[in-house]
């Protein structure tokens, strides 16, 4: 089942999730439609606070970034559970980012190269790896979410007030998108 995405402004996209245990109810479930809604929409990640749940869950499918200089990403489809990154390391890049909560905005953002990070999968089995590049940033983006902080959260003060119009007209739906989304605020007619 497609399941709305919540745009920004909603203030569940700044809560710090909780962890899950096995016992989360329907995990398998909300695991398939969390992917059918990333497809739908579409996007690379989805983080459990973009379709309104409290909870230490994302999931990644980069196959769509894929190329030849990433060819990594073919096939680059997780889930992640409890996640935690213990460490991130080298220059920071730049790269332009967009998030499924904020329909039309991109903006060019700064994050460290490689990552470490301990998690686990569906299968509630324990992984601790290492990613570096675009996987790297795509993790972070996702695991951010999960923290309660957002991609514009890296932008400067300046900048964020520079397209702090773009951000209202997100927070009432004033953009146009082909995926569905639950806006923040109502839209004034």
């Amino acid at each position: 089942m497609v399941l709305p995405i919540i745009g920004y402004g909603d203030p569940i996209l700044r809560k710090m999730t909780q962890e899950i245990g096995k016992s989360y109810p329907n995990l398998k479930e909300l695991i398939e439609n969390m992917f059918e809604t990333l497809y739908a929409a579409p996007g690379v990640g989805l983080a459990a606070p973009q379709i309104g749940l409290s909870v230490r869950l994302f999931i990644i499918d980069a196959t769509g970034f894929s190329d030849e200089e990433n060819p990594e990403l073919n096939g680059f489809k997780k889930v992640f559970i409890n996640a935690q990154i213990l460490d991130e390391e080298g220059e920071e890049w730049l790269f332009n980012e967009g998030c499924l909560s904020f329909p039309t905005l991109r903006e060019d953002i700064l994050r460290k190269p490689k990552i470490h990070i301990q998690y686990e999968d569906e299968n509630f089995e324990f992984h601790d790896e290492w990613y570096d590049g675009l996987l790297a940033r795509i993790i972070q983006h996702e695991y951010d979410h999960t923290d309660g902080v957002v991609f514009i959260d890296h932008l400067s003060s300046l900048k964020k007030q520079l397209i702090k119009g773009k951000l209202n007209d997100i927070m009432i739906g004033n953009v146009d998108v082909n995926y569905k989304i639950k806006f923040a605020k109502k839209k004034k007619r």
